[in-house]
């Protein structure tokens, strides 16, 4: 292979076992300029996903009506035919991540037994929860725990076919506060924890180590050269980029729609400015636009200087809710729902045999798909900034670490919300839609205009990150694993990922169809992470044998 160094991509630093092959990063691609704009892109990966995508808007633009039933259809034939498919792997991804720390592979180093770090911890940190679950910390920190609290205190109810009618996880807890507390902030950490987080670092794995040791381009398709071997640069490897293109794309726009929703309704409750299509349609514009800048100011100049914002302000309202919503209570209850979920989890985690088949449906393989149809962005990212860390370093701080944080989150925002209800008589967050709860938790506390004000700031901050740095990704993907292809095709796909949300959100559904084209691409997406992890540990076992 030859130097790839000028694609961005360092060398192998000490020994390592680096892959031979006669391939070329961008041998496939087609460059030039139209006007002023180069152009670098992967041929066919690039046109069929892009051309793909184009269609895909104007289908659903064209036929709303006619696309939402398709729409409805997916997500009602997915989630209830695998849901023992979508459980099942993200448990194979929690015990394989947990291997990798205990066996001596962990010992190996991305990038070369001498690779150092690029980023220090805290930059490293920051990155990791922008672009990882900035979002949707902020949209279901306070939403899911009030949503399960109270579907657990109301207990378990059975249709005329047999059927439980109710969203409680589990069995519930009918008319025990207490106990539904337990039971719903043990069901949010579920979806927030360790399973997540696995299925990051999975794909965050697979591309650092077969990019950065094994001296292969920077994009999916690497990952299975164990497999194919040399056909990875064929038909079968442009199949998996251009799934990971799809997934990336549709999982990033679901996240976009949430935060429009989220930061629409903030504003009405702050400033009195409408709810409606037009002012989302106003705020992904805008908040696109503002990614667009954050694009062509490159990784460190962008993303990096927004993330450390972003974490800054997040974890100012952290400490803020922490110590006015009462810390001693608060942080005992932290340690009360970290065993509650570990009490919980097997049975949280079993993909047969459930009864509360809402829960497990409409929330657990919801949420699992749409983490994998995140980890091509989020995993790519976080290769990007974590070359230089050992095996064992980079799974403890990309799985145990971020859960910890999630789990102080969830305590936090979604503990002060329950408390509001069981010991204030406070209903106002849990009567409130999804998108408002965080706003109306605020209500109750001290200073809720400058805390309002911030939580709109973080959902449009996270905003900006995750669209530039899906960008960023797309991009790489199809561009051949080329880390430096022109802007323009960076700037093409930040505005194609705002206009999809748009689509989906405004024209066909809601977000309901956003939720349905991420289970879609989430399920083929499951079988390429669970054959990534075979190739994974054959890829670790040969970097052993050279050290």
């Amino acid at each position: 292979m030859t130097d790839d160094t000028n694609q961005g991509i360092p060398e192998p630093e000490g020994q390592s076992d680096i892959i031979e092959t006669d391939y070329e990063i961008g041998q496939d691609n087609i460059d030039g300029n139209v006007g002023p704009f180069g152009f670098d892109i992967h041929n066919p990966v690039f046109l069929i996903s892009g051309l793909t995508i184009v269609a895909f808007v104007f289908y659903t633009l064209a036929l709303p009506e006619q696309a939402s039933g398709v729409f409805s259809w997916l997500f009602d034939a997915v989630t209830k035919g695998f849901d023992w498919f979508f459980l099942g792997a993200a448990n194979i991804f929690v015990l394989f991540c947990l291997l990798l720390i205990v066996t001596p592979v962990g010992s190996v180093r991305l990038g070369g037994a001498n690779a150092t770090p690029d980023y220090s911890y805290i930059g490293w940190f920051a990155m990791l929860f922008a672009a990882g679950m900035g979002i949707g910390l902020m949209f279901y920190g306070v939403s899911e725990p009030l949503s399960h609290y109270s579907s657990s205190f109301g207990g378990v109810s059975v249709g005329e076919d047999g059927l439980r009618t109710d969203w409680a996880p589990l069995g519930g807890a009918e008319g025990d506060a207490a106990a539904a507390a337990q039971l719903g902030m043990a069901a949010t950490i579920f979806h927030w924890g360790l399973h997540p987080w696995a299925i990051y670092a999975v794909v965050a794995l697979a591309l650092a180590l077969f990019s950065y040791n094994k001296g292969l381009p920077l994009t999916i398709r690497s990952a299975f050269y164990p497999i194919l071997g040399e056909r990875v640069w064929g038909w079968w490897g442009h199949v998996i980029d251009t799934l990971a293109v799809f997934a990336t794309l549709f999982g990033l726009a679901t996240s976009l729609g949430f935060g429009a929703t989220q930061a629409n309704a903030g504003l009405n409750e702050l400033f009195g400015i409408p709810v409606g299509s037009g002012m989302e349609v106003l705020l992904i514009s805008g908040i696109t636009a503002i990614a667009l800048i954050s694009v062509l100011r490159g990784l460190d100049g962008g993303v990096k200087v927004l993330s450390e914002i972003n974490m800054g302000l997040a974890f100012a309202l952290l400490l803020f809710v922490l110590f006015v919503g009462g810390f001693v209570a608060i942080l005992s209850g932290f340690f009360e729902f970290l065993v509650s979920y570990f009490y919980y989890l097997p049975a949280l985690s079993n993909p047969v045999g459930r009864e509360d088949v809402n829960f497990m449906q409409g929330w657990t393989s919801f949420y699992w798909a749409w983490w994998i149809s995140w980890s091509p962005f989020v995993g790519m990212f976080i290769a990007r900034v974590s070359r230089g860390r050992s095996v064992r370093e980079f799974v403890i701080c990309v799985l145990l670490i971020p859960s910890l944080v999630c789990v102080l989150w969830m305590s936090v925002f979604g503990g002060v919300a329950i408390d509001q209800v069981v010991n204030a008589g406070y209903t106002a967050a849990q009567d409130a839609p999804l998108e408002l709860k965080l706003f109306k938790m605020l209500d109750e506390l001290p200073l809720a205009g400058i805390t309002s004000l911030i939580g709109i700031i973080l959902v449009i901050v996270f905003f900006v990150t995750s669209s530039d740095s899906g960008s960023l990704v797309i991009d790489t993907i199809t561009a051949g694993g080329k880390v430096d292809a022109p802007v323009p095709q960076r700037v093409f796909w930040c505005v194609f990922e705002g206009a999809v949300a748009l689509v989906l959100l405004l024209s066909a559904g809601g977000l309901s169809s956003l939720q349905s084209m991420v289970i879609s691409t989430g399920l083929p997406f499951t079988v390429v992470l669970l054959l990534m992890c075979w190739t994974i540990w054959r890829g670790l076992q040969a970097e052993r044998s050279v050290l």
